[in-house]
């Protein structure tokens, strides 16, 4: 672990990958205490406000303590466009660490980091909420796809024979669906009556029923090399029940290809989640996805005049990026050609 870990910190861009994901996982752990609003807020006077301005100099030139304007909505009957301008009647000071938050203004006053949404609601603070939907639906897919694939191969290996031959063809069956496809088909099918929290759990389980088969079609074959190994003839030897010898001394033995293929399974998982939320067949308004804010961003105007809302697909490519970065130096780690070289 600690030459990892070394092996990490001398390659700068992994480094930085784990640094980004460190932060990224942080945020949307204190969600509550770095959003500025809460999930449901939302000021329909204000939709697609720009993101506010922070003064800290004064109209005397004087350095002040940090403050904002409001904007005012303002339509434009000749050109037919609606603008915002700042309400520089009244200051609104920005205070930290108040009312559990790191950032707020006065009851008043609003603050909007990153803009808002068609409705009104804090892009800042739905990507931080939003984030905890997004990222971590592939670790609870991998707590379903990951034991089952491993068992899976790890039993048609070991076995061999006619039972190989029929487990291999139900994993090959199931790998030639395709997987997003069949999620926006069973997706487009759910009832609406579903809440978001629902909807999420079966987008997890369909994600993991899908994606365990290649996962154990290679186990099955690291299994088939291991098996013949003497410290697992030694056990049988001794008498250790086959489910023994499975678990205990032959699926430990692919513990660095589980590593790496946790690592690099992630994404893949974020991608379709995102991809499902996008199309509008995931995680459903209000509730937040990076995915779904993504949405309002398709519009050629809003990507014009509204770049802020193509903020959850920067956060989206960036964590991408970063695990798979990541994924490429453990695997190299794990490598025993890697290592020689």
């Amino acid at each position: 672990m600690k030459e990892l870990l070394k092996r990490i910190y001398s390659d700068k861009i992994t480094l930085c990958a784990t640094i980004v994901l460190v932060v990224l996982y942080l945020a949307i752990l204190f969600a509550d205490f770095l959003a500025v609003y809460p999930e449901n807020f939302s000021d329909r006077t204000l939709s697609y406000a720009p993101p506010s301005n922070i003064y800290v100099i004064d109209m005397e030139g004087k350095l002040s303590r940090p403050y904002t304007y409001n904007y005012v909505k303002k339509f434009d009957s000749k050109t037919l466009n609606i603008t915002f301008k700042e309400d520089k009647s009244r200051k609104h000071y920005i205070n930290f660490f108040k009312g559990g938050k790191l950032i707020s203004t006065d009851s008043d006053g609003r603050l909007f980091l990153l803009g808002t949404d068609i409705n009104g609601r804090d892009n800042y603070s739905r990507l931080l909420y939003g984030g905890q939907i997004s990222l971590t639906i592939g670790f609870l897919a991998l707590f379903v796809s990951f034991p089952l694939g491993l068992m899976y191969g790890g039993i048609s290996g070991y076995f061999g024979g006619k039972t190989d031959l029929i487990m291999m063809r139900l994993a090959e069956a199931i790998m030639s669906i395709p997987s997003f496809y069949l999620l926006i088909i069973l997706a487009s099918i759910l009832p609406s009556s579903m809440t978001s929290a629902q909807r999420f759990a079966l987008i997890v389980v369909i994600l993991a029923l899908i994606g365990w088969a290649g996962f154990a079609r290679v186990v099955r074959g690291m299994v088939l090399s291991i098996k013949n190994e003497d410290y697992v003839k030694s056990a049988k030897i001794l008498g250790a029940s086959d489910f023994r010898i499975i678990w205990k001394h032959i699926l430990p033995q692919t513990s660095s290809y589980v590593i790496v293929a946790i690592t690099l399974s992630v994404p893949s998982y974020i991608l379709a989640e995102s991809g499902l939320s996008f199309l509008g067949l995931g995680i459903q308004q209000p509730d937040a996805s990076w995915g779904n804010m993504l949405k309002e961003a398709q519009e050629f105007t809003n990507i014009i005049s509204r770049p802020w809302l193509l903020a959850p697909g920067g956060l989206i490519f960036i964590a991408v990026l970063s695990f798979n970065l990541l994924g490429d130096t453990i695997r190299d780690y794990l490598d025993p050609k890697g290592k020689l070289s």
